[in-house]
């Protein structure tokens, strides 16, 4: 059998909220993946790079062209039984690189069920049935808005930010203020209940506010925003209480008003999670949760499918009552949502590796369809060895140079390589920069799906 290694040409999507020509990291790998025929563009925005079998964009082989869908739709081994009997001919996971200059819509994904019914209702705008968990790494320092604020947070801004208290309503708000009173971290089952359907409420009526209304409360806000931005979001007299920096979050009303004047997510920002990622850092999102890239180039891994329903801060089809219904409204402090890494479990690092202070760090979400390992190999010769596993893998350089070896094959890698790993084979990864210190660090990501044996979570 040919040994299980392919180096994969992949395609990038150009969209309005990409990074431009080669401010754009997934441009970048793009050049050295895409093909001859990619050149960067100084003027083009560069969005996603995606590494997969999706239809929408397949990654090729590119010695011999054919998609890697049809090489293992030919070969279900490079899959593995396992991995073909719960989810297909195809990879159960789609793997990207993201550079957002832009924010992306205020959406959320919806689950598999919810997938499946809107698929049937309108395939046009719902392409897939598949549900779309997903979890971001940080390439470069990263802002984006994720999950529902701590309840008392959204309570302090209806009394700290009056053109959105004016938009949802004294009466609207005031009824949220009195559901949750001297409630808001209440861990009983009932009166989380209670908050959420309380924060569902005064969430629909912000989102179903009328764009006129929107218009005149976005033009106040931004007023005080460029004003009073030393106060913005915060009451008198506690400013040391407030739950964000407010000239930060002043900076960034005006930022996201640049960029989509008058929108409904200048205020849906106060109900929402504010999150920094800095490079390495990771967020996991699950089926349903709300949430919104606003700037940075980033790792992403989900669920191979291409749903989103949208409800602002886009030009594209928006789908409020959807997503107003298929929200969880959980509210818990960012640090919630962040995944932790650790240590990789089945990995190897060479002594090189050991001394130089390697690591092989897993990153690994509560779902069954991908984990991601980021590797550093910090100095030349410095190596990781991955056992087999029951499942397929794909691996993509962001910095550095190595080579990769899988059985009696070694290919070379550097920045934007791509590479498909078949099921079983054990993969070895090693530097062969030159330089020292950060200058000569090789970095990798291994998109992998291996299911846990029978008995096991």
């Amino acid at each position: 059998m040919q040994v299980p290694l392919l180096r994969l040409q992949c395609g990038v999507n150009s969209y309005d909220w990409g990074k431009v020509g080669q401010e754009s990291a997934a441009a970048r790998y793009a050049a050295t993946t895409a093909g001859p025929d990619f050149t960067i563009e100084a003027e083009k925005p560069y969005a996603e790079l995606w590494m997969g079998t999706h239809p929408s964009l397949p990654s090729k082989d590119v010695e011999t062209q054919r998609t890697l869908l049809d090489m293992v739709q030919d070969n279900q081994a490079l899959l593995s039984t396992e991995i073909s009997e719960r989810f297909g001919s195809k990879l159960p996971f789609l793997f990207k690189v993201l550079s957002v200059q832009k924010a992306l819509s205020i959406q959320a994904h919806p689950n598999k069920k919810l997938a499946e019914q809107l698929h049937a209702r309108d395939p046009k705008n719902y392409p897939d049935d598949n549900h779309k968990p997903e979890m971001t790494i940080a390439i470069t320092p990263f802002e984006g808005v994720c999950g529902f604020r701590p309840l008392a947070e959204i309570a302090h801004f209806l009394q700290a930010v009056e053109p959105l208290r004016t938009l949802l309503g004294d009466k609207a708000a005031s009824e949220f203020e009195q559901a949750i009173k001297g409630n808001e971290d209440s861990e009983d089952p009932a009166v989380i209940t209670k908050n959420k359907d309380a924060l569902r409420a005064l969430f629909t009526i912000l989102m179903e506010s009328p764009s006129e209304k929107v218009e005149t409360a976005s033009s106040a806000l931004i007023s005080i925003a460029e004003n009073s931005p030393d106060s913005f979001g915060t009451l008198s007299g506690e400013v040391e209480t407030n739950p964000t920096n407010p000239a930060e979050l002043a900076a960034l009303a005006k930022r996201l008003n640049g960029q989509f004047p008058n929108d409904i997510g200048l205020f849906v920002f106060f109900f929402l999670n504010f999150v920094k990622l800095s490079p390495g850092e990771a967020m996991f999102l699950k089926a349903d949760d709300i949430h919104a890239y606003i700037s940075g180039d980033i790792i992403e891994c989900m669920a191979s499918s291409d749903n989103v329903v949208r409800a602002g801060f886009t030009p594209k089809f928006k789908d409020v009552d959807t997503l107003t219904e298929m929200l969880t409204y959980s509210y818990a402090p960012i640090e919630e949502q962040k995944l932790q890494a650790t240590d990789y479990p089945y990995a190897v690092l060479n002594a090189t590796a050991y001394s130089s202070g390697s690591s092989a760090m897993l990153y690994d979400p509560p779902i069954d369809e991908f984990s991601v390992v980021k590797s550093d190999l910090k100095r030349t010769g410095a190596k990781v060895t991955f056992d087999g596993i029951s499942g397929p893998s794909i691996i993509i350089c962001t910095q550095g140079k190595g080579k990769i070896t899988v059985g009696n094959k070694t290919e070379e890698v550097q920045e934007g390589y791509v590479f498909f790993v078949g099921a079983t084979a054990e993969c070895a990864i090693e530097n062969t920069g030159s330089g020292e210190g950060e200058d000569n660090v090789f970095t990798t990501y291994k998109a992998f799906c291996e299911l846990a044996p029978a008995g096991e979570e």
